[in-house]
Parts: structure tokens; C-alpha cells; sequence
């Protein structure tokens, strides 16, 4: 899922955003209603008409601002108290708080408040964190079948946590599924842990999240980790590393990530991947370099448009994969090709 945290996947149009291929976005709770409110998004004709995107619409809860957000935050049994980013302004997030911002929304799939912890955390902080956004996911399942959410075609989505305890990311995994909600996430990865310790993580959790609803980590990743997290059983990703790495003049592809700014691309007369068919596919390495050595605001625009297309259609082709059998040894082969050359441009790099 392309990130729209404030209504907008940055540098592109909703158009453009369909033309590489994009079904769902994702919005975030806690900025949206921070800086708009969500009474005035509703009465604007909710957050599709507002940003003019016809597809669903996923929003984060605000749980992940408990990371992100920590030092603005107080958190509380009954939910978590922010001083806001913007002007200071106390907001208060509950379970009944965040179902009525997302409702407000028209959110086709609303997630769960949550606490998401930071890395490394206690064992007792990490215990005290998954009761309470256990707790939490019950409530937000009440509030969202007493105020009709539930029964109005709207999905609820309850998030997993359990930090780098694989019993309680087990426990948090198998209490949440037996809320029986439309989908379940595995939360509180990519905080800051070493890379094999979020596949453990995600391994641990991932099995006792119902096989038959989707089954979404939420944060990542690389292509790398997507595939390898894929491996594990997982359906749903959302990421804002494609479009921020495309702000700093990089794009992805087969053979890892490439900086444009390098003086290699300046008579480079090639398309950033050979047979990739979108917009930015019309252009040159050559082209897309002057625009980043320029600091031009479409280098930005045309690299998102490729680095989107890269991450669509890399899932696309595990989906023909895993249909075909062999996505096993597709995705082995893919990973190599891909992390051969980013070992290659690195020791270039010296």
C-alpha cells in the first residue's frame, strides 16, 4: 500500500497512483485529525472525496505514533494522551475515539488502537503494552459494531504486538484472532531491531493470525523483506521507503538501489529498467540525473512513479508465483540477484 499519511501519497496524483497499479492506500488517524479534524473531512464528504481517491482507503490508528511520537505522548490504560506535533494542543486517543475519527473517515479498513513499542524494551513494558492493545482491540470491535461500522461493509483490523518476545508475540497473536475481525497485523516490527530478529518476530506471530483473512506487517520494507516476509505467509505491506528514497534521488531496480547523482548516469541513455512500462519509463538515466542535479521538483514525481510501479509489480509477480508453485525458489533467486548488486555498488563505492 502506497503511504498517504495527510490524504496524499507525496509527489503524485491520485491518477497517477492508479495508472502504476496502486488498489489501497493508507492514511494515518492521528494526522489527519490533528491538523484538519475529522468532523470537517466527513463534512467535506469523507477522506475519499476529499483527496479525490476512488479506491479503498486503509488508516493506521495512531498507535505507531506511540514510537514515533514518544516524547509528545502519555499513555494510559484507558488510551493515550498526545501533545500535538503541530502546536502542543492535548488530543486524547481511546478505542472510542480513534473508531469515531475513522468512521468519520470512511476508512474502508480501520485499524485497532494500539501501543507499539520501541527496540529494545523490558519484558514487563513489553507484557503490559500487549494487554493493553488487547483490551483495547476488544473495545474497538464494541464501539465499531455499536455505531453500525462493522455492519456498514467497513473492515476493523486488529494489530499483534509482542516486541522481540516470541511467546507473547505468539499470545498477542492468538488473542487477537479470536476477536474474529475481518483481518489481523503484525505491529511493532522495524522499531529499530536487527534485520533477522523482524523475520523471527514475524514467524512467531504470523502462524496463529487466521490463514484465511488477510494478514498484514505493517512498516516495511525493502523488496528484500517483502519477498522474505511473503515466504512467511503475509498478504498486506505499507511502507513510505519507495517515495522517500525517490525525494532523494534514488530508484530501485533488479540489481538493488541506484543513486542518480552519481556521475555514472550522465550519458546513461538507458530507461531505469529495461520493460518496466510507466510514465517515468519514457525518460532517460541520463534525463532523471540532470533533474536530481538540478534539484527539480519532477525528479521527485517521476522517481516515486517508478519506485511505486517497482514495488506493485514486484508483488504482482510473487502473486503469479505463488499461483505457479515455485515461488519458493522465484523469490530466493530474485533476493540474490537483487543483494548481489547492492554488495557490487558498495564495494564500488569503496
Amino acid at each position: 500500500m502506497p503511504v498517504g499519511t495527510q490524504g496524499t501519497v507525496k509527489a503524485l496524483t491520485p491518477a497517477q497512483l492508479q495508472e502504476v497499479g496502486a488498489q489501497i492506500i493508507l492514511g494515518n488517524t492521528y494526522h489527519l485529525n490533528v491538523r484538519l479534524g475529522s468532523e470537517l473531512i466527513r463534512d467535506l464528504g469523507c477522506l475519499h472525496r476529499f483527496m479525490g481517491w476512488s479506491g479503498p482507503i486503509l488508516t493506521d490508528s495512531g498507535g505507531f505514533q506511540v514510537f514515533s511520537l514518544a516524547k509528545l505522548c502519555d499513555i494510559r490504560d484507558e488510551g493515550i494522551v498526545f501533545a500535538s506535533h503541530l502546536d502542543g494542543t492535548k488530543i486524547f486517543l481511546g478505542p472510542r475515539e480513534v473508531m469515531t475519527i475513522q468512521a468519520n473517515l470512511d476508512s474502508d479498513v480501520a485499524m485497532v488502537i494500539d501501543e507499539c513499542l520501541p527496540w529494545p524494551c523490558s519484558r514487563d513494558e513489553c507484557r503490559q503494552a500487549v494487554d493493553r492493545s488487547y483490551r483495547w482491540a476488544k473495545e474497538c470491535k464494541q464501539v465499531a459494531t455499536d455505531n453500525g461500522f462493522l455492519a456498514s461493509g467497513h473492515h476493523v483490523f486488529a494489530i499483534a504486538q509482542g516486541s522481540t518476545f516470541d511467546d507473547l508475540r505468539r499470545e498477542a497473536a492468538e488473542s487477537v484472532a479470536a476477536l474474529d475481525l475481518p483481518g489481523y497485523a503484525v505491529g511493532g516490527v522495524s522499531v529499530g531491531e536487527p534485520e533477522p530478529e523482524i523475520f523471527k518476530q514475524v514467524a512467531a506471530a504470523v502462524p496463529f493470525l487466521p490463514a484465511d483473512k488477510p494478514r498484514y506487517t505493517m512498516g516495511l520494507g525493502t523488496p528484500p523483506q517483502i519477498l522474505r516476509i511473503i515466504a512467511l505467509g503475509v498478504d498486506m505491506f505499507d511502507c513510505v521507503y519507495p517515495t522517500r528514497v525517490a525525494r532523494s534521488n534514488a530508484a530501485f531496480t533488479p540489481d538493488g538501489l541506484i543513486n542518480l547523482r552519481n556521475k555514472r548516469y550522465r550519458t546513461d541513455a538507458e530507461p531505469l529498467v529495461e520493460g518496466m512500462q510507466n510514465y517515468t519509463a519514457r525518460f532517460s538515466r541520463a534525463y532523471l540525473r540532470h533533474l536530481a542535479m538540478a534539484n527539480e521538483i519532477l525528479a521527485s514525481t517521476l522517481l516515486s512513479i517508478h519506485n511505486l510501479h517497482f514495488y506493485l509489480d514486484l508483488v504482482a509477480q510473487a502473486r503469479t508465483h505463488i499461483e505457479a508453485g515455485d515461488y519458493g525458489s522465484w523469490h530466493r533467486l530474485w533476493i540474490e540477484r537483487y543483494e548481489a548488486g547492492e554488495r557490487a555498488a558498495a564495494a564500488a563505492r569503496g
